[in-house]
């Protein structure tokens, strides 16, 4: 096991200074050429909280420690990844190499760039890293994948007959007291817009106090985000739906998630126990709860909803345990 918390912590050394040489720059620009809703300094953000809040040697080492590894039977197992932020694919790499069995890649059309690009930095540092892309011709003895109901139901088709870890669409929700800080705020507008608002992490519906006024201020957007966001207010408009502007999003009050990415929800409660009960009832949509005031196993703080550590298990499902018991 020491070998592979070498191998990861080493990654992790290499790219702290990820977008500080021209190289890593080329890299950067080609990621965002490749996917337009791609910036410059969120592929920086994204590659850089990979390394300093999970490739450190003590936080793999106290990560790993919990499970029974290596596997006894390595198994190949495909990673088919998702590309809605950068390298949002890579958390389930890092579970297939660390716990012993083979990785099959099947990076997405989206996040190809930087996907090889910590690939083949991986294969720098180990040649013989058990790390593979995968071209559809290799035996598969296991599936993890990410993606819409489409794509579970094809990966199921596809793959019946092996075990599966398959995850679907999810939001996150944040629930405010009415008493937040400027700065916790400041975190909420970050938990919401970062990343274009496309990760399953991202806020898109705030629980407030019946006469709260949730004001926000948000980040400049990429053009795709804002040409959304001018689409639907046109949209609303004609159609005469209310909404509040919020200078490149729209409030909308409703207690469910809202269908367009540009809108936010806003959902109006009474008594905490009303809050409790609407989680506890949608827990299947929800990806992590953004609070101070809940308690809610997948809880984030302010700020913190695109900073996950390594137990925060994208819906809930230990991958480490699943691929023990492969």
């Amino acid at each position: 096991m020491n070998d592979r918390i070498e191998l990861f912590a080493a990654l992790g050394d290499r790219l702290r200074g990820f977008g500080a040489d021209a190289a890593s720059r080329e890299v950067i620009a080609r990621a965002c050429r490749a996917n337009a809703w791609f910036t410059p300094e969120e592929v920086v953000r994204a590659v850089r909280a990979l390394a300093d809040d999970m490739l450190r040697a003590d936080v793999l080492a106290e990560w790993l420690r919990r499970y029974p590894l290596p596997a006894r039977r390595p198994r190949r197992v495909l990673v088919a990844m998702a590309g809605n932020i950068p390298l949002v694919g890579f958390f389930d790499l890092l579970c297939v190499v660390a716990s012993g069995h083979r990785c099959l890649v099947k990076p997405s059309a989206k996040d190809t760039v930087l996907t090889e690009y910590v690939v083949e930095a991986l294969r720098m540092l180990n040649p013989r890293i058990a790390l593979e892309y995968y071209d559809g011709s290799q035996p598969v003895e296991a599936l993890i994948a990410t993606g819409s109901d489409n794509a579970a139901r094809y990966f199921k088709a596809r793959y019946a007959d092996v075990p599966m870890l398959l995850r679907g669409s999810r939001q996150s929700v944040a629930v405010l007291s009415g008493r937040e800080t400027p700065g916790q705020l400041g975190g909420l507008a970050d938990d919401i817009w970062a990343y274009s608002g496309l990760g399953c992490r991202n806020v898109s519906l705030v629980f407030v106090p019946e006469a709260y006024d949730l004001q926000l201020t948000m980040p400049a957007m990429n053009e795709k985000y804002r040409n959304n966001y001018r689409q639907m207010r046109a949209v609303r408009e004609m159609t005469r739906r209310p909404f509040r502007d919020l200078g490149g999003a729209l409030a909308v009050e409703q207690q469910v998630f809202p269908a367009a990415l540009c809108e936010v929800a806003v959902a109006r409660y009474r008594t905490t126990e009303e809050v409790a009960q609407w989680l506890a009832e949608h827990d299947g949509e929800i990806q992590c709860v953004v609070t101070e005031m809940l308690t809610h196993p997948r809880r984030a703080g302010f700020g913190q909803a695109q900073s996950p550590k390594l137990s925060d298990y994208p819906d809930g499902l230990d991958v480490m345990a699943w691929l023990a018991g492969l």
